[in-house]
């Protein structure tokens, strides 16, 4: 997801470890477009086998050598398609198990082939990384360009950037080291209220309407953070370290350059982001402060401190009617209401069971949607918590299912059918705006409580996606600061981003502690701008949507359809939006949403 908690997106660990340009860093796994669709299935009943990448290598290694031989483009394209179902059964193994694991992070059997393939795949990356080299000094890269497009040679020249064989051993502990901080989380016990709670299972309580309920909840969740300050900052500092020997071996002085191209990005850099930094915190963050200064007064206290900031109404914040059977048939309704194409898509979903959403213990913390390529489905993980989160993931994580749906349907490749990340999440925040009509059939008479909340979210939430953005520039550039001077500048990129922050006794806190509750920070490093990026596109689409609700789903839906097939730049195109590092485009982009917002406030007085 896209707010300040921990619901989010969560990118499948192999997007970022071998393979490099296999699998898109948004979550999806790709296919080749024109492969048979596998009907009768349920992901409960699929057979896992474990993959023999010895198997794959030797494979892979026969491919490039006949693109070596090849004496005509027909027979490297032929190759490429091969490649492509070799990949696809691949992955769709490699997925089922890290779906398990994630299910459940005790099950010591997906435990251990996670283990496995997290130590045996970047050993194999090399092999990929000579096929790839092969195809860009084939002499038949015309012919590929003006088949394929030029961002095929693009995306293969950024794999052949960001790898060399000395990164094999830095990737294996990479895995090691994000796994066992995925397990922390996951296994979390939080002792309140008379129960047991994971970090999802407490957030509930932020949302109660009694003030000390919710700062003691909240102060329960900083004590978790604390209690495991020191194997947080071990962690992460060993990750640090990792990342920056990476960047060296590459020969860059810092790990930034390797994380952009990490990230899949080619047409824009840091110059370009800093430059969307700075339009936040003219247009946007001056925009949160009057919000939250109208909330304080709505809920009746001198000022919203850490702990309030979720309670956004006196008597209560929108809750679900209804239970996950309920959320999920009503979901149903609504995607056939929005098109033929998403009705297509979630009957596909629900038949297939491809969702799992229930809040169960040791399940892994975080919703995120990833892909079955050998099925071209979708599977949305997630744990209800009976606020408007539920609500939150069935219109995000089905919009990333949708994105990923319709282009394993409609790209010939395996490159094209996922997407860069900074195009990715633009899929699911537009379909969050496009659910809003449809609010009264998850909230009743408090759908435009749900409305308020959740565009209040998606606005002040931009703040704390720049300042993780910039804390990760700052950590990167400077590897060697301690664990307690990084937490430091996170203190000071609160005061620059959110003035609004304030904590009541709690000094871990105060001092900076928020940032160790980020799993991007720790898993997928410079990740996050992309959430405040797409947040942009999606409130231009919501304005769209409501003058011309069907040009802006047909330009949304050749968005999807178009997959990774063009660059960052290029796809804005496609979908006829603005670029966000633009003079101007922040205040334009938000513009109908902050008149939405400040109308709303006043009408509350």
């Amino acid at each position: 997801m896209t707010y300040n908690t921990v619901y989010d997106i969560i990118l499948p660990k192999y997007g970022k470890t071998p393979l490099l340009n296999k699998m898109s860093q948004s979550g999806h796994l790709q296919k080749q477009g024109g492969a048979p669709i596998m009907k009768n299935f349920t992901f409960g009943t699929l057979e896992y086998v474990r993959p023999d990448v010895d198997a794959f290598e030797e494979k892979l290694k026969g491919f490039t050598e006949r693109i070596k031989n090849a004496k005509s483009y027909a027979e490297v394209k032929a190759v490429i398609l091969e490649n492509d179902k070799v990949m696809s059964s691949l992955y769709t193994m490699l997925t089922v198990a890290s779906i398990r694991n994630t299910l459940n992070t005790t099950d010591e059997f997906y435990e251990k082939e996670v283990a496995f393939t997290d130590e045996r795949l970047p050993a194999a990356a090399p092999t990929e990384i000579a096929f790839t080299k092969a195809i860009l000094d084939c002499p038949f890269t015309k012919e590929l360009e003006e088949d394929l497009g030029k961002e095929y040679l693009v995306a293969a020249k950024r794999s052949l950037d960001r790898f060399n064989d000395k990164l094999v051993p830095f990737m294996q502990e990479e895995n090691r080291l994000t796994t066992e901080y995925q397990k922390l989380m996951a296994t979390a016990q939080i002792e309140f209220d008379g129960k047991t709670l994971n970090l999802y299972g407490i957030q509930k309580y932020f949302e109660n309407p009694y003030r000390e309920v919710r700062r003691a909840a909240f102060k329960k969740y900083s004590e978790f953070y604390e209690s495991n300050e020191e194997r947080l900052e071990n962690i992460f500092s060993k990750l640090v370290d990792l990342r920056t020997r990476m960047g060296k071996a590459l020969g860059y002085d810092t790990f930034t350059p390797l994380g952009y191209l990490q990230q899949g990005r080619s047409d824009y850099g840091q110059r370009e982001v800093a430059a969307f930094r700075e339009q936040v915190r003219k247009e946007i963050v001056p925009l949160c402060e009057k919000l939250y200064e109208a909330q304080a007064k709505r809920i009746g206290v001198d000022r919203v401190m850490a702990y309030d900031e979720k309670f956004v109404f006196p008597d209560g914040n929108a809750e679900p009617i209804g239970d996950e059977a309920f959320m999920v048939a009503e979901a149903q309704k609504m995607y056939h209401d929005i098109s033929p194409e998403t009705g297509e898509f979630i009957d596909f979903m629900i038949e297939h069971e491809l969702m799992d959403l229930e809040n169960k213990p040791n399940k892994a913390n975080t919703g995120y949607m990833t892909s079955l390529p050998d099925y071209k489905a979708p599977f949305v993980f997630s744990c209800f918590n009976h606020t408007i989160f539920d609500m939150e993931v069935l219109s995000h994580e089905l919009g990333h299912a949708f994105a990923g749906y319709r282009a394993m349907r409609h790209q010939p490749i395996i490159d094209y059918a996922g997407v860069s990340t900074d195009i990715a999440e633009i899929h699911s925040m537009s379909m969050e705006q496009f659910c809003y009509p449809y609010a009264e059939r998850f909230f009743g008479d408090k759908a435009d409580k749900y409305r308020f909340q959740h565009l209040q979210e998606a606005i002040t939430f931009v703040p704390f996606g720049v300042a993780v953005d910039e804390f990760q520039h700052i950590i990167y550039e400077n590897p060697n600061l301690t664990p307690k001077e990084r937490t430091y500048e996170w203190h000071k990129l609160e005061e620059k981003y959110m003035p609004w922050r304030r904590y009541t006794d709690d000094p871990f806190m105060e001092r900076g502690g928020y940032w160790y509750h980020k799993i991007h920070i720790f898993l997928y490093p410079f990740y996050y701008i992309n959430y405040t990026l797409t947040t942009m596109g999606a409130m231009e689409f919501k304005k769209r949507y409501a003058e011309d609700k069907k040009k802006a789903f047909a330009d949304y839906l050749a968005l999807c359809d178009a997959g990774g097939s063009k660059s960052y730049l290029e796809l804005l195109k496609v979908a006829h939006l603005r670029v966000p590092f633009e003079d101007g485009s922040v205040k334009e982009a938000i513009s109908y949403a902050k008149d939405i917002l400040l109308d709303s406030i006043e009408k509350m007085k």
